[in-house]
């Protein structure tokens, strides 16, 4: 029994050392207690942005303050080496050196080139007779004289534009960019570029197959104003109307050349101004017509044979043109203008004519054909607007409404 109760005691004895053992072990430990739960702290429901303000269109800028000046003239050719070499002795250096001073000082130089820039190729347009064969050919660097006269866009849309195919046409366009000419009149080709601050567009039209149709009116309305829409400055070309020294007056009226259709002039541009052309410019008959200031705008029917070396006469009036020098405001009205007087004796280029006889032409054929114009032209050559009475419109779309000139 004494050895049992020892055994029991000493048992006993273990387990409360044990236990202290334990018991320093855990004063030795450091114990975290864990934090007492709290609610969480209200979050107050968001907010909806503030709406953004909506912004404001940008105020169109008032233009009207600018102004652009554009020359403009009527057909050039300045030698041609089919189907013989009839190219100038100075091979055209300078044919145009006389007018180059006006040409070059204006903001804008725009001319009618007539034939194709193009070296060597076969004509498209088959002639049974060789000598009365109307084929033009320049070599393509003859494009370096027009850019040296000052020249910054053409029409390619005339009857000639096309005497070596649309390939001569090509050529002639790349030949015309290369040197920094803009071109307008294959069918879909405008030009567009910027000038004073103005967005300038000039469209040419044609009675020719796969040039910008003239005689396709609503289309042609349709395409200007596109333009007007996105330009400051929209010019339109055209190289239509009879020809001959016996085409100077205006029929008002369909006209035609050897059974040809060559429009309606007056319609045609009365119709481009009531789209939103700014300045209307007529070429082709070869002879000068008309002008007069419609809707604020000027159209000048027909500015003749500026630069014709060979293949077109420039016998008597055939020989007498202008350059035709319009200042517009930003918003296109026409605010003044002058004429240039230039005529052309072969072998020169066209020369500045003292006598004026341009301007006088022109002058008599606009109290002919309108009794009211809206201009007035003085023996300086200087033209400025005057107020003219209503003048029927010319939509092809809406109605012939008329409309007051200031």
């Amino acid at each position: 029994m004494c050895y049992a109760s020892a055994s029991v005691t000493s048992s006993l004895r273990l387990l409360l050392v044990a236990a202290a053992l334990v018991a320093g072990a855990g004063a030795c430990a450091t114990t975290v207690e864990p934090a007492p739960a709290t609610e969480p702290e209200p979050v107050a429901p968001a907010q909806p942005a503030a709406p953004m303000p909506e912004s404001e269109p940008e105020p169109e800028l008032d233009k009207s303050g600018l102004r652009i000046t554009l020359a403009s003239v009527g057909d050039m050719m300045i030698g041609t080496d089919y189907p013989q070499n009839h190219l100038p002795d100075d091979d055209g250096v300078g044919f145009l050196a006389d007018v180059t001073p006006v040409l070059a000082a204006a903001d804008v130089a725009f001319g009618n080139l007539e034939g194709v820039l193009v070296d060597g190729g076969e004509p498209a347009k088959k002639c049974s007779n060789p000598k009365a064969c109307y084929l033009f050919r320049s070599p393509t660097r003859y494009a370096a004289h027009y850019a040296a006269a000052g020249f910054d866009v053409m029409s390619l849309a005339n009857n000639h534009a096309r005497d070596f195919g649309e390939e001569g046409r090509s050529s002639t366009m790349q030949a015309l960019a290369a040197k920094g000419i803009r071109h307008s009149g294959r069918e879909g080709d405008f030009a567009s570029f910027e000038v004073n601050g103005l967005r300038v567009a000039v469209l040419a039209y044609a009675v020719t197959k796969q040039s910008n149709m003239l005689l396709d009116y609503q289309l042609a309305e349709q395409t200007v104003a596109g333009y007007a829409a996105t330009h400051d400055i929209v010019m339109v070309s055209f190289h239509g109307g009879a020809e001959g020294a016996d085409a100077t007056n205006l029929p008002f009226a369909d006209e035609e050349y050897y059974s040809e259709p060559r429009g309606d002039v007056v319609k045609f541009a009365r119709m481009a101004v009531d789209a939103g052309a700014d300045l209307v410019i007529g070429h082709g008959p070869h002879v000068v017509r008309a002008m007069e200031r419609y809707n604020d705008r000027l159209i000048a029917y027909s500015l003749g044979n500026f630069a014709t070396y060979y293949g077109i006469s420039v016998a008597g009036i055939k020989g007498i043109a202008p350059i035709l020098l319009t200042t517009l405001d930003g918003e296109g009205r026409f605010v003044e203008g002058k004429i240039v007087s230039t005529i052309q004796l072969r072998p020169a280029g066209p020369s500045i004519d003292p006598e004026q006889r341009a301007l006088k032409l022109i002058r008599s054929l606009t109290a002919e054909d309108f009794p009211d114009p809206g201009l007035k032209f003085f023996d300086d050559g200087r033209i400025e607007p005057v107020p003219r009475r209503a003048v029927r419109g010319n939509s092809v779309t809406g109605s012939n409404a008329q409309r007051s000139e200031p």
